[in-house]
């Protein structure tokens, strides 16, 4: 009996790792452009992000030198105009042409560049592993962050980064290709499904992330948000808007929300099988209640998200998950007003 127990218990063991190989073999086979971005095309991305323009936002408050215009006035490369010379000016800087013509000596005044750190704060927590269609929100976050990685650099900026899930990532502003390839590599590794849907989600959520970006962004910093913005509860969630208010005390802010169209409207009338990878349920959208219930839930999401971002003044751009990231921020960074029929990309105005 006992051998044939051992026996026994070794054929179930070596049909649970057959099971095991077989179900690891159907994931990987899964796994695609759509499913997990891929470190060369990060990087391929490189050569579509020429056309945007972040510098559309306000003016750096950096004290670096970098090639972002400041308001400030001092000694730079972009020629601003020229004024009656005082004492203390550079004579290096006299306009003898407008001295010979005015009889008067004048000197020029440049517009001082500054450098402006470029920060990405991207969600990946397990809600950022979801699609019905396209590419998953955690695919569109990396791409869109990239985008964005690659246009700072080729300003001049600065790139820094805080990804989220389980954890914290940080990575604190650093120039050039360098800086770009950092977070890229990081992105990819923290966008793997196989490994970050076994973390379970930060238990502070949206307000720990943010809490902790204020010690990667200094002040000055272009910040972008991606995210889903689950974590926020509704728009009374006063600890998320203090936090919201203190990053815009002193940067820039813009939010860029990753959405699913089955998080617009409700999926067509019948019962679906639903799971979080470790709980199954039903979803029945036959009845009228049930769709309209659907459907109050994300729009009041929305609506608070979009309330909260309004009530900070910052900037908000959704992307869906069957969209071209890089098409609708070349609208959006470009000034070109997207047409009435792409209602996946549109911009609530703050």
């Amino acid at each position: 009996m006992r051998f044939l127990d051992r026996f026994l218990a070794g054929r179930n063991t070596h049909r649970e790792h057959i099971t095991d190989r077989a179900a690891d073999t159907a994931l990987n086979s899964a796994l695609n452009s759509a499913t997990r971005p891929s470190l060369d095309e990060l990087i391929a991305l490189r050569q579509q992000a020429g056309k945007l323009d972040l510098g559309r936002w306000q003016a750096a408050r950096a004290r670096q030198t970098g090639g972002r215009a400041s308001r400030c006035r001092g000694r730079g490369m972009d020629y601003r105009e020229s004024r009656i010379y005082q004492p203390g000016d550079d004579i290096r800087n006299m306009d003898w042409r407008v001295t010979a013509r005015t009889g008067r000596p004048h000197t020029k005044l440049y517009q001082e560049e500054r450098e402006r750190p470029v920060v990405l704060c991207v969600d990946l927590n397990p809600g950022m592993f979801f699609a019905s269609r396209g590419a998953l929100k955690s695919v569109v976050a990396a791409r869109a962050a990239s985008l964005i990685a690659w246009a700072a650099a080729a300003h001049g900026d600065r790139i820094g980064a805080l990804l989220f899930n389980g954890d914290h990532h940080e990575l604190p502003p650093r120039g050039g290709k360098h800086g770009v390839l950092r977070l890229i590599r990081q992105l990819v590794a923290q966008s793997d499904p196989l490994k970050n849907l076994q973390q379970p989600p930060h238990p502070e959520g949206l307000n720990a992330a943010l809490a902790r970006l204020r010690r990667v962004s200094r002040p000055g910093s272009l910040i972008f948000l991606l995210s889903d913005f689950y974590g926020i509860n509704d728009g009374s969630d006063e600890e998320t808007g203090k936090h919201l208010m203190r990053l815009r005390q002193h940067n820039d802010v813009i939010a860029i929300q990753v959405l699913d169209v089955l998080e617009q409207a409700p999926p067509p009338a019948a019962r679906y099988g639903v799971s979080d990878g470790q709980h199954d349920g039903i979803l029945d959208t036959r009845s009228a209640s049930a769709r309209k219930a659907y459907g109050d839930f994300f729009r009041q999401h929305h609506q608070a998200v979009q309330d909260l971002m309004r009530s900070r003044a910052i900037p908000l751009l959704q992307l869906s998950t069957d969209d071209d990231v890089t098409g609708v921020l070349r609208r959006r960074f470009a000034g070109t007003t997207p047409s009435p029929t792409q209602n996946h990309a549109r911009e609530t105005a703050a």
